[in-house]
């Protein structure tokens, strides 16, 4: 069975285990039910997310002009700390950086190689966790806007990591930890202005990926170089593929990449 389609980040359901979808234009793909089976995977093209145009992916599956261009590729993505919408200030377009901006975020905790302080959009919990590889999160803090998730994410990371270890995540080399207790001894680092805003009786979320098999040692498909492959599929982790050869194919990080994918 053949599909074909430009990769977008997997659609996730949470459940034990978590669901993942391949979702193209005119089909989707249950890639849970691909474990135990061949895949096949060929670079066919490249096409940008928000153009639709056959040009090089530069950056979070945009053309170079559109990475620069299009507002939903403003530096604000990363940094929620420049958000300006809340001061009605436009980057690149305020409606739609205010629709983006304006609206509840969620500073949080989440264990998937080490405790890492993270931002996201309220609606995007648990779904932020998941496409990171967490086994354990906890919401620490519930704000408003995206500049006060941000400035409260950048006062925090001083005494906690903002990054996650990807191979050890897909190794699964990780140690449960407390993140209550994590939460708590944090609270002292909030920013004065979100302090109302601290979560103080929330529990950890527990998380569960459809994992056959972790790899020993983890190498990176690169469809660039390698723009044909076949493997395994052993388990899916983050927005990670994993092979049985521990090869691992980063979905996410292929956004914009049109291809065939043959199930065995």
């Amino acid at each position: 069975m053949l599909y074909q389609g430009v990769l977008r980040k997997m659609r996730t359901e949470n459940g034990n285990p978590i669901q993942y979808f391949l979702v193209f234009e005119n089909d989707f793909i249950n890639i849970n039910q691909l474990l135990d089976k061949e895949i096949q995977i060929d670079f066919i093209k490249y096409q940008c997310l928000n153009c639709g145009r056959e040009r090089p992916i530069y950056r979070q599956g945009f053309c170079r002009s559109c990475f620069f261009e299009s507002p939903a590729a403003g530096d604000w993505i990363m940094k929620p700390e420049l958000s300006t919408a809340h001061l009605d200030k436009e980057d690149r377009d305020l409606e739609y950086e205010k629709k983006a901006q304006l609206q509840p975020h969620i500073v949080y905790l989440a264990n998937s190689s080490n405790v890492k302080v993270g931002v996201t959009r309220k609606n995007q919990v648990p779904t932020r966790w998941i496409d990171q590889g967490a086994h354990e999160a906890i919401e620490i803090v519930e704000v408003p806007n995206r500049y006060l998730a941000g400035i409260t994410e950048v006062a925090l990371k001083a005494h906690v990591s903002d990054k996650t270890s990807w191979q050890k995540m897909l190794k699964n080399d990780i140690e449960d930890v407390n993140l209550v207790e994590w939460r708590d001894k944090l609270k002292t680092y909030v920013p004065e202005e979100v302090a109302d805003y601290f979560i103080d009786s929330n529990a950890e979320t527990h998380l569960e990926f459809p994992v056959l098999q972790y790899p020993e040692k983890v190498k990176s498909l690169n469809l660039d170089k390698t723009p044909s492959y076949s493997g395994i599929l052993k388990g899916v982790k983050g927005q990670y593929l994993i092979f049985e050869d521990q090869t691992v194919f980063n979905v996410r990080a292929n956004e914009g990449y049109y291809v065939g994918i043959g199930i065995m």
